[in-house]
């Protein structure tokens, strides 16, 4: 398990070779890579900045990370996620899962990314022609993360 937040861009080919670094039991390897919007809400982005709690995030994602290990069979697991300013386009987020089978490596990436999006501490403050404002949490995300309270989401399984 991986969880870094930082300035610094991330190179996806390069955290995929550390996500299989000396295992040899992957059937799969699932990741998510999220970008900074150019248009959100209907408004246009034209940067981000991205605050948060130095040591209290990256303890808030690693609990995110071990509930996927705990409900999934994985391997391994990794989070990048930078912080800072970034421009509309910029690589935001990237998280990676390994497991034997793709079902599981697509749950527990899906189910990281969702919980991200709602439990990680994080501040976002977009700018854009309108001037600048906090976003605010969406419903949608709530909803998707809320999905996973009852266990996997129907239709999945945690093989």
């Amino acid at each position: 398990m991986a969880v870094r937040v930082q300035v610094a861009d991330f190179e996806v080919a390069e955290l995929q070779r550390e996500l299989l670094a000396g295992a040899q039991d992957e059937g799969a390897i699932a990741t998510f890579t999220g970008y900074v919007r150019g248009i959100n809400s209907g408004q246009q982005v034209q940067s981000m900045e991205l605050e948060h709690y130095p040591g209290m995030t990256e303890r808030s994602i690693e609990g995110i990370v071990r509930q996927a290990c705990t409900r999934w069979p994985l391997l391994a697991a990794s989070v990048v996620h930078r912080v800072g300013l970034l421009q509309a386009g910029d690589q935001i987020v990237w998280v990676g899962t390994a497991s034997a089978h793709r079902e599981a490596a697509f749950s527990a990436c899906e189910f990281i990314m969702d919980y991200l999006k709602n439990e990680a501490p994080f501040w976002k403050k977009e700018q854009g022609p309108q001037g600048a404002h906090w976003v605010d949490a969406r419903s949608q995300d709530r909803d998707r993360a809320a999905r996973w309270d009852n266990g996997t989401p129907k239709g999945r399984t945690t093989k």
